[in-house]
């Protein structure tokens, strides 16, 4: 990307198509996952345990319940918001906010761990 202009920048992201911005999705990992994988972050998945760090939630821990990549957003379990008619409605936080303390494993999260593991 060349332009620093803020326009351009968000135009970038708005037009950014979807399996590229699972990668903008990521999240800092605790210090224990950084000495374990040799990362300092990694995308955020549902099924992850992760730690709020700043806003309304901060220190809450939860499951993520989903990830929406469209809207750069992430539903953790707990972080829940009033309406005003009374109802309670999951609330989406951004995962730079966020803080990964155990993954969700899988087949393909643990190829992508071993390949970039440190030798």
């Amino acid at each position: 990307m060349k332009s620093r202009k803020p326009g351009k920048q968000r135009l970038w992201l708005h037009r950014m198509p979807l399996h590229r911005r699972h990668k903008l999705l990521s999240a800092t990992l605790s210090p224990e996952l950084r000495e374990k994988y040799g990362r300092r972050s990694l995308p955020v998945r549902k099924g992850d345990r992760v730690r709020i760090l700043r806003g309304d939630f901060r220190k809450l821990e939860g499951e993520v319940l989903e990830v929406d990549p469209k809207r750069m957003a992430v539903t953790v379990d707990g972080a829940l918001t009033r309406k005003a008619d009374g109802t309670e409605v999951p609330r989406k936080i951004h995962p730079s906010n966020l803080m990964l303390l155990k993954l969700a494993q899988d087949k393909e999260r643990e190829r992508i761990l071993a390949r970039t593991a440190p030798s």
